[in-house]
């Protein structure tokens, strides 16, 4: 490029800032921003994940079932991913013919389906520990970066998702 060009396109560019364009860059965008890292990271992730037979969806199911103490149906499991119904029932489904989880009907209400680990499901519990460190120690953060990083998009999610219809 050449100086005119430079000089056209920095000008340009302060046109364009001076119009109330400078918004429309893309190092101005947050979608972008989020839509990158989320697929870095998934990448990550894939990789620790494949030689355990899981992808990241069903790594975040399995997490769902762990933390918790009780059962889980299937509507729990939607709200807790903020999946609709259409992508958590193939997604546990899988995982069922792989012999992770096992669904079944609540006796007191048949529109209500539990979701159980197996024995086999909860014997991954201590490889998936591993991956989430191995991705940990693969970011370019500190754990206290990754904290507040992690504390200002679940503000953001929350604050979101308190003015949006919850997924069905």
């Amino acid at each position: 490029m050449d100086q005119v060009d430079q000089t056209a396109g920095a000008t340009a560019e302060a046109s364009a800032a001076e119009r109330g364009y400078a918004d429309l860059y893309l190092d101005q965008q947050l979608c972008l921003a989020l839509q990158i890292s989320s697929s870095l990271v998934t990448k990550i992730y894939r990789a620790l994940l494949e030689p355990l037979g899981l992808t990241h969806p069903q790594y975040l199911v399995l997490i769902a079932l762990w933390e918790q103490t009780e059962r889980r149906s299937m509507g729990d499991l939607r709200r807790a991913l903020c999946m609709d119904t259409g992508a958590v029932t193939p997604l546990v489904k899988r995982m069922e013919a792989n012999g992770l989880l096992k669904r079944s009907r609540d006796v007191a209400d048949e529109r209500r389906v539990w979701v159980d680990l197996t024995d086999a499901g909860w014997a991954l519990r201590d490889q998936v520990v591993e991956v989430r460190r191995g991705v940990v120690a693969r970011l370019p953060l500190s754990s206290e970066e990754i904290a507040a990083m992690r504390a200002g998009l679940q503000a953001l999610n929350a604050g979101m998702l308190a003015t949006m219809p919850v997924p069905r």
